[in-house]
């Protein structure tokens, strides 16, 4: 479906009624167990949440594992999204928040942009935002910019416990 279509249904529609085709991505930046699991619920949520909104086809996800958000370089699946939206292969990216997205505001703001330039758009359900929405890209901007920082700080905080 086209974006402006889209973005037109939206005037009179909620996103969970207009015929999408509907990914995911998750990431987690180590393989200890708990993040393993965190990475199995996220997988068993969103494709739970997509197949329950009937209007939604179902598009198989991408997920990353043990791989760190401060470059989106040598995320293959990342990149594999990234490519597969450039095919029209869907429509809508879910994310559980931006920081599993990027960590790194210029990627952030770089793919976001590259995704919508395929017609793709994005969902960072912790922080409620829509890229569909004109204040998405401001507020990806600051919530990015924080990502970056926290882990710039976790980073500082591992080489003092060194």
């Amino acid at each position: 479906m086209d974006i402006h279509d889209i973005r037109q249904q939206l005037r009179t529609k909620s996103i969970y009624d207009i015929p999408l085709r509907v990914t995911y991505y998750a990431r987690v930046s180590s393989e200890s167990d708990e993040q393993l699991n965190s990475l199995g619920n996220q997988i068993q949520y969103y494709e739970d949440f997509i197949r329950r909104n009937a209007a939604w086809a179902f598009v198989p996800g991408y997920i990353d594992e043990g791989l760190s958000g401060i470059s989106t370089k040598h995320r293959e699946n990342f990149n594999r999204m990234i490519d597969d939206a450039a095919e029209d292969k869907f429509d809508l990216v879910i994310t559980k928040e931006i920081s599993r997205f990027a960590r790194n505001t210029v990627d952030s703001l770089t793919t976001i942009r590259q995704l919508k330039e395929h017609g793709t758009e994005c969902y960072f359900e912790k922080e409620n935002i829509w890229t569909f929405d004109s204040k998405g890209e401001l507020l990806i901007t600051i919530m990015s910019s924080l990502a970056q920082e926290e882990s710039r700080s976790i980073s500082e905080l591992s080489l003092i416990h060194i």
